[in-house]
C-alpha cells in the first residue's frame, strides 16, 4: 500500500511539473523570442509595444523582494490596470489583463523566503517568475544578488526549488556563463533539478561588457546539455534584424533568444516584416504611456534611448529640457490624445466616487459621516508639501492669523487608517478638516490647517486659476480637469479617496501657483 501511494505521489508530482511547464513558459520550446528584463526601460508601456511587434514573452525589469514586499497590490480601476504601490505612493509595478499571457517578473534576490514571499504577491497577475542571477552591478553583487549567486550553487538551488515548489506559475532564472564551461555546465545541471520552466543565459562572464564577445558556443552546449529550454541572450551586438534573431537562435543552438539592447534601440525587432522608421516606433511607444499613465521621467528616458544620438537634433534636445508630459506629446503631435485621455481619466474618477468599495474607503466613508454630524467644516483639498515655502505653509499662515486674533492655540486630533492619516484642528471652538487621507501625521495636520484657512477665508479656495491669477467661477472647473497632469490622477487614484472633480481640481490648483490671500 505504502508503495502503491508512493507511486501516486510521484505521478502526481510529475503531472504537476508537466502542467506548469506547459504553461506561458514552455512556448520557448517552440521558438520564443523574448524581450530582456532591462533596468527603467522594461516597464508596462515598453512591454505592451514589444508585444505588438511580434514579441512571443516579456519580461520586467528587475524588481527587488525586498521592495515589492513593502508595495499593497491595488486594483487600478481608472487605468484598468494592477498596481503594486509602495509606502510613498511610487508604482514599483504595474501591468494590466493584456500583456499577463506573456509576462514574466523578474526578482532580484538572495533569500529564498523572501523571494517566495514576493513572488506570492504577484503570481495570480504574470506568466512566470524569473530570478535575476547574471546582473553584474555592484548593487546587485554587494546585496548577493544577481551575479553573486554564480559562486553558491547551493543557494541557487534552495532559491529555485523553493519557488518551483511553492508557485502555481512556471518559474525561470536567467544567468552569465562562467569562465570555465565545465563549471557552467555543473550549474545548468544543478538548476535543470530544481524544475524550472527555462534558463535564459547571457553569453559572457561577470566582468565582461558589451563590447566583448559573446559566447555563442558555450550557450550551444548548454543547449545541448539540458533537456529543459535554453533561451539564449547577449547577442544584440550581432543582432539588427529579425532574420538576424533566427541566425543567433541557430548558432546558440538554443529554444528560444532573449533581446535586451536592440529592443531597447527599435523594439519593432521584433517584427518579421521587418524594422519600423524610429519615429513610429515612438509614436506608439508615448501612445502607450499616456493610456496607461507612465511616469513622465520614465517615459522621457525610454525615447532618450531609442533615439540615441538623435538627442543632438533639434527636437532631442526639446526632449531633453521636457519635464511635463505636455511637451513630449507635443512633439510627437499627440497633445490631443494626451487631453482627451486625462478628461476621461477625471470623468471615470469621479464615477468610480460612488461605488468605492474597498475597506479603506469603508473607513473614510463613516468618519465623513460622523464628521458631519459633529458639525466639522470639511474641504476638499489636499496637501502637497513642494509647492509651499517655510513661511507660507497653512499652520504657518493660520498660526500667524490666529496671534493676531489674540486665540487660544490650535488643538489637532490625528487618526490612523492603516498607514494613512486625517486629522482635525480646532480653532476658536470650530473644527475643520479636508477630505483627502495624507500619508504622514505631519501633513495630515497641514491639510486639515489648510481646510481652516480656507473656510475662514484667509485664503480663497481653489474653484479654478488662470494663468493671470484671476479667480474665475465653477464653471470653469472641465477645461482644468482636462488639462491637469497624470500625476494627479495616478496620485488620486493611489490613495483610493479623492476621486471627485473639486479633489482633482485642488491638487491642479495647488500645482498652478501659491494660495492667493
Amino acid at each position: 500500500m505504502a508503495l502503491f501511494m508512493y507511486h501516486i505521489v510521484c505521478t502526481l508530482l510529475k503531472l504537476r511539473a508537466v502542467l506548469r511547464v506547459k504553461k506561458t513558459i514552455l512556448c520557448c520550446n517552440s521558438c520564443s523570442y523574448v524581450s530582456s528584463p532591462m533596468v527603467r526601460v522594461g516597464t508596462l508601456p515598453m512591454r505592451l509595444l514589444a508585444l505588438e511587434f511580434g514579441a512571443d514573452i516579456v519580461y520586467t525589469e528587475e524588481i527587488i523582494d525586498f521592495r515589492l514586499l513593502k508595495c499593497k497590490r491595488i486594483e487600478n480601476r481608472i487605468l484598468n490596470s494592477i498596481d503594486f504601490i509602495d509606502e510613498d505612493q511610487n508604482v514599483v509595478f504595474r501591468t494590466c489583463a493584456k500583456e499577463k499571457p506573456n509576462l514574466v517578473l523578474q526578482l532580484g534576490t538572495a533569500s529564498a523566503e523572501r523571494a517566495l514571499k514576493a513572488a506570492r504577491m504577484v503570481e495570480n497577475d504574470v506568466s512566470g517568475i524569473d530570478v535575476n542571477m547574471g546582473c553584474p552591478k555592484e548593487f546587485s553583487i554587494k546585496g548577493g544578488m544577481g551575479a553573486a549567486l554564480l559562486s553558491q550553487p547551493e543557494k541557487i538551488k534552495n532559491i529555485l526549488t523553493t519557488l518551483t515548489h511553492g508557485l502555481s506559475c512556471p518559474v525561470t532564472c536567467k544567468i552569465r556563463v562562467l569562465p570555465e564551461l565545465e563549471k557552467t555546465l555543473e550549474l545548468v545541471k544543478i538548476i535543470e533539478t530544481t524544475g524550472v520552466a527555462a534558463i535564459a543565459v547571457h553569453g559572457r562572464i561577470m566582468g565582461e561588457r558589451p563590447q566583448h564577445k559573446n559566447r555563442n558556443n558555450t550557450i550551444k552546449a548548454i543547449s545541448e546539455a539540458l533537456s529543459i529550454p535554453v533561451i539564449a541572450n547577449g547577442g544584440s551586438g550581432e543582432i539588427e534584424t529579425y532574420n538576424d534573431i533566427k541566425s543567433f537562435q541557430k548558432e546558440t543552438g538554443a529554444s528560444s533568444v532573449m533581446i535586451a539592447r536592440q529592443a531597447e534601440w527599435n523594439c519593432s525587432v521584433f517584427c518579421k516584416t521587418g524594422k519600423l522608421p524610429l519615429d513610429c516606433v515612438i509614436e506608439k511607444y508615448i501612445r502607450y504611456a499616456i493610456e496607461y499613465d507612465n511616469n513622465v521621467w520614465n517615459t522621457k528616458y525610454c525615447i532618450q534611448q531609442m533615439l540615441g544620438s538623435l538627442q543632438e537634433t533639434e527636437r532631442g534636445k526639446m526632449l531633453l529640457s521636457a519635464q511635463q508630459m505636455d511637451i513630449i506629446c507635443e512633439l510627437w503631435n499627440l497633445t490631443d490624445l494626451l487631453n482627451k485621455k486625462r478628461k476621461e481619466m477625471a470623468l471615470k474618477s469621479e464615477k468610480l466616487k460612488r461605488c468605492e468599495d474597498s475597506d479603506i474607503e469603508l473607513q473614510v466613508s463613516l468618519k465623513r459621516r460622523r464628521i458631519t454630524e459633529n458639525d466639522i467644516h470639511e474641504v476638499d483639498v489636499k496637501f502637497m508639501r513642494s509647492d509651499f515655502g517655510i513661511d507660507d505653509l497653512p499652520k504657518s499662515v493660520l498660526w500667524n492669523w490666529i496671534k493676531n486674533q489674540n486665540l487660544d492655540k490650535p488643538t489637532y486630533q490625528t487618526d490612523q487608517y492603516e498607514k494613512s492619516f486625517q486629522s482635525v484642528i480646532t480653532v476658536n471652538g470650530r473644527k475643520y478638516t479636508n477630505r483627502c487621507l495624507e500619508k504622514n501625521k505631519k501633513n495630515a495636520e497641514q491639510a486639515a490647517a489648510l481646510a481652516a484657512i480656507i473656510t475662514l477665508g484667509l485664503v480663497k479656495y481653489p474653484e479654478s486659476k488662470e494663468k493671470n491669477g484671476t479667480i474665475k467661477d465653477s464653471a470653469r472647473v472641465p477645461h482644468e480637469i482636462e488639462s491637469f497632469s497624470e500625476q494627479d490622477v495616478s496620485h488620486l487614484e493611489n490613495l483610493n479617496v479623492c476621486h471627485n472633480s473639486n479633489d482633482i481640481l485642488s491638487v491642479r490648483w495647488q500645482m498652478l501657483s501659491k494660495y492667493c490671500k
